[in-house]
């Protein structure tokens, strides 16, 4: 295994690892502020970098059931959301690829 590089970001508001500042998302990227997470508050993102992703697995969330994987920061390996693979519901479909980052687990860089 070689060495990974972390990506660096530049923007008006770069979303970052609250334990260790790692740049994950910009504020262009953000696709929604309307969703909860287990810590709280939740955005969506259509892009996040320098995150690991965990095997996928099925839960059953307050739309529906989905396929997820949970996020992990890929310098410290803070969790800090999750990635939706599939969406079960039409309604929901959207969400496919996309990010759920926790506020409470971000802090702004920039």
């Amino acid at each position: 295994m070689g060495m990974s590089y972390r990506r660096y970001l530049a923007g008006a508001r770069v979303y970052g690892c609250l334990s260790c500042r790692t740049h994950l998302t910009t504020i262009h990227s953000m696709i929604s502020r309307a969703f909860n997470g287990q810590h709280g508050r939740a955005y969506l993102f259509e892009d996040v970098v320098n995150v690991i992703e965990g095997e996928p697995n099925d839960r059953q969330m307050t739309t529906g059931n989905h396929t997820v994987r949970d996020i992990y920061c890929c310098k410290c390996g803070t969790i800090l959301g999750w990635k939706y693979d599939k969406a079960y519901e039409q309604s929901q479909k959207y969400k496919e690829g996309k990010y759920i980052l926790e506020r409470n687990l971000l802090v702004d860089v920039q």
